[in-house]
């Protein structure tokens, strides 16, 4: 188990993490498609050659499963994150292709403690995954809630300075 060094108050406007670089092969891209979005762009490399992509190119849907592993095995599994109510945007910029090395950045856009729970907090973000040419090929905007260090903590910023 992952010890959790991250919590709400670590997530201030600004921060950033970026993850390690991932490749992802033909193979990989046609298992994933096959599975989870069959069109031929995504499954078949002689027909990907005739669509309007002119080659194999991954589902927005694995570009996105990939950023997920690469904000778990970033940070994520680090933190007291106990869920997400989803994203409020994802675009999927420019297409990825296999031999596509892929990475993940994160920066923090805002804090917002809980009304309810003194003991918790949301923290809003943007998520881009960019290519090996710093391209941003899917962009990603939504919100994860955290546990608060302490109640205490949550207390004290609620007292008048």
């Amino acid at each position: 188990m992952t010890p959790t060094t991250l919590h709400w108050e670590d997530f201030a406007p600004g921060w950033q993490h970026e993850s390690p670089p991932r490749t992802l092969t033909a193979s990989e891209i046609v298992a994933f498609a096959r599975e989870f979005d069959p069109q031929t762009y995504h499954t078949d490399e002689e027909a990907a050659k005739a669509s309007p992509f002119g080659g194999l190119i991954a589902s927005g849907w694995h570009t996105c499963s990939i950023a997920m592993r690469l904000m778990c095995d970033g940070y994520l599994l680090r933190t007291s994150c106990i869920g997400s109510p989803g994203l409020d945007g994802l675009r999927w910029l420019k297409p990825v292709r296999p031999g596509d090395t892929l990475r993940l950045r994160a920066t923090a856009l805002e804090q917002t403690p809980s009304q309810k729970d003194p003991t918790r907090g949301t923290a809003s973000f943007r998520w881009d995954v960019l290519n090996q040419r710093d391209e941003v090929v899917c962009s990603m905007t939504g919100r994860q809630h955290y546990r608060r260090r302490t109640p205490a903590a949550a207390d004290r910023e609620r007292l008048p300075t």
